[in-house]
């Protein structure tokens, strides 16, 4: 067994073994620990990304913590661990907190959190202390700094003393106020949340990339910490991001605050935060026990990836009285629910070929039942992850959802590894056609340009309704396409000929009529929807509206961006006339909407066809700009959010009323 292995296992109570003894031991011990708990905080605060449950995490800190009050001398002669969940990337600027920036301790057993009650009960002598208990979101811990009631700044945890600036990220998520509300703020005040993907917004986007040929995002979490360190406000506007405020660091003059963590919530919305929608309250050990398990029940509906609760005195002066720890308050714990798992054979490792040329593992699984649906398929990560876990075709794998979203591998149950267990190779070129590949720390990438596969997703890319829209244009023809070799690029589709196509095509004429008519009228389609599909790197649909609105044109584009000259020259031969961008007039212009919930006559992406046409402007997350919500059968959070501003709501013959003019 791999060394890392045997750590993860022993931290894991999969093995009782004892301390070891010889002082040479103990040191590489200490020293196995320390870099894997490193290289964990590296993929979890800075890629957003947990290859490892927390409870399994704790673990691995705990036996550490043993080994290192056990064996002081030893500990001693090792190097340090580096700072404790830093999340700083070394590329952006930071900023201090006034206030350190904790972190939570984390209970995982119904005995764990009476414990802690215990402790509080003991320290206060009462035994019906009152808490409320919050969702905990899973995301990226943030401090908004508002002077003189405008917002001045907003940086991450960090290390807890200073973290990285992301200020113009934050600026462009919507729900964050740029003034707190009431002219009663104080000078000075850092209020700590947390950067979100609601699990609509994640499906979407990860379908998106899907459907582009590019890995899905691992997590909600993944995809918040991603797109934060994005240079592009509109991308990042576009992938959903929301806020939710739960606390404070420090207040000039904290005389502004009221006194417990219930009013503090209320006093936060009042000043046009995002706020937990949601809390239960409880008093004494009994109703804390229940209060978290309702919260289990619950959340499923909170719309958020939710991977626990916080549970919190309500009293603000007890919380001053109860203190803080090293790394987290006494007053307050996180109790963190269990991913629901499942153990299954791992049949195959197959490889897919992005349209940036990544290449990414994925298993293939004997079916298994997971949050009730049949899984056959999960996510391996990367090559590193595969050489690490020691994962072999044959092994029995331990699949979580990560996120309670997407399937992933954590794990392997070495005592039921079979003696034909084979070691997975990962290719050293391309499966598909066969190109050398180029391997880096976590990515390997065919680079050849031309590979079938990259060419096959793109083109899906391109023809996609997010893009030109080029209906007829489906995989199966896309795979006959390029294989004939009639179609080698991008611009080839507008020179395909009706005898051709034929030949392909089992439909008959009309089908193949309707497919040029759609390929004709693509030509037509608006700037920002071609400037899309060319895929360029980090350019998605929101990118490529601002790029349409500042060069108006392919021509004045690819004289602003090398990487599409001969790919623009192309188009522009075949007589591609992109549309100018959206009108800015029409029965919607200047109003913004949120969709939420399932229309019956309309997709969501027509929907959001509809609105721009009209001249309006479609956000992801309800906040005071929203000026309508449109909402269908089963809304989530995004209705209680509206209603709680006070946002006007349609219904669906309302919405298509107002589209109307009427």
């Amino acid at each position: 067994m791999k060394k890392t292995a045997a750590i993860v296992v022993l931290a894991m109570g999969l093995g009782r073994l004892a301390f070891p003894q010889d002082p040479v031991a103990v040191r590489d011990t200490i020293a196995e620990l320390r870099q894997e708990i490193a290289r964990l905080d590296l993929l979890y605060h800075q890629a957003g990304e947990s290859t490892v449950s927390d409870a399994e995490y704790d673990r691995l800190r705990q036996r550490l913590g043993e080994l290192e009050r056990t064996y002081p001398a030893e500990a001693a002669a090792v190097p340090a661990l580096a700072g404790f969940g830093d999340d700083r990337n070394g590329q952006t600027r930071t900023r201090r907190h006034r206030e350190p920036m904790l972190s939570l301790d984390k209970a995982y057993t119904e005995a764990e959190l009476r414990a802690f009650h215990s402790r509080l009960a003991k320290r206060f002598g009462l035994e019906d202390l009152e808490y409320v208990v919050e969702p905990k979101y899973d995301g990226l811990a943030v401090s908004l700094v508002y002077a003189k009631g405008r917002l001045a700044q907003a940086i991450t945890r960090g290390n807890g003393a200073e973290g990285d600036d992301i200020t113009a990220a934050v600026r462009a998520i919507p729900g964050v106020p740029r003034k707190l509300r009431g002219g009663d703020a104080p000078n000075l005040i850092e209020v700590r949340g947390e950067i979100f993907v609601p699990l609509a917004d994640f499906g979407r986007v990860n379908a998106e990339r899907e459907r582009a040929g590019e890995s899905p995002f691992a997590s909600p979490r993944a995809l918040a910490v991603g797109t934060v360190r994005q240079s592009d406000p509109g991308e990042v506007a576009s992938r959903g991001l929301q806020v939710v405020c739960f606390g404070v660091g420090a207040c000039e003059p904290d005389t502004k605050l009221p006194g417990t963590q219930t009013e503090l919530t209320g006093w936060l919305r009042a000043c046009g935060l995002p706020v937990v929608g949601t809390t239960w309250p409880a008093r004494g050990e009994i109703e804390l026990v229940r209060a978290v398990a309702e919260a289990g029940r619950e959340r499923s509906r909170l719309g958020g990836p939710t991977d626990g609760v916080v549970i919190k005195v309500n009293s603000r002066a007890l919380q001053s009285a109860a203190g803080l720890g090293v790394s987290a308050p006494r007053w307050a714990v996180a109790y963190k629910f269990a991913p629901e798992r499942s153990e299954t054979r791992l049949l195959g490792v197959r490889i897919q070929v992005g349209r940036t040329g990544v290449l990414s593992p994925v298993a293939e699984l004997s079916p298994v039942v997971l949050g009730g649906s049949t899984v056959t398929r999960a996510t391996l990560h990367n090559r590193a992850e595969i050489a690490r876990r020691d994962l072999r075709i044959g092994d029995t794998v331990i699949v979580e959802k990560a996120g309670d979203v997407i399937p992933a591998v954590v794990g392997v149950n070495l005592a039921l590894r079979p003696p034909g267990a084979r070691v997975f190779t990962f290719p050293r070129k391309c499966p598909e056609c066969r190109a050398e590949v180029e391997v880096g720390e976590t990515v390997v990438r065919c680079l050849n340009w031309t590979c079938p596969a990259q060419l096959r997703r793109r083109l899906e890319h391109f023809a996609s309704k997010a893009c030109v829209d080029i209906p007829g244009l489906g995989p199966a023809l896309i795979d006959r396409l390029v294989a004939t070799g009639w179609v080698t690029d991008l611009p080839d589709l507008y020179r395909l000929r009706r005898e051709d196509l034929l030949t392909l095509n089992r439909n008959g004429d009309k089908s193949v009529d309707r497919l040029l008519e759609a390929i004709e009228r693509s030509k037509k389609a608006e700037l920002w929807r071609f400037i899309h599909g060319l895929g360029l790197p980090k350019v998605g649909a929101a990118a490529a509206k601002e790029l349409a609105r500042r060069h108006g044109s392919l021509e004045a584009l690819a004289a602003a961006d090398p990487r599409c000259g001969d790919l623009v020259a192309a188009f522009v031969a075949r007589g591609v006339q992109p549309a100018l961008a959206t009108p800015i007039d029409g029965p919607l212009a200047g109003r913004t909407f949120v969709l939420t919930g399932t229309l019956v006559g309309l997709t969501r992406e027509q929907a959001e066809e509809k609105i721009e046409a009209a001249g309006g402007r479609v956000a992801g997350a309800v906040s005071g700009k929203t000026h309508f919500v449109v909402a269908g059968a089963e809304p989530g959070a995004k209705l209680t959010r509206a209603r709680e501003l006070g946002i006007a709501v349609l219904d669906e013959a309302a919405f298509l009323r107002m589209l109307e003019g009427r």
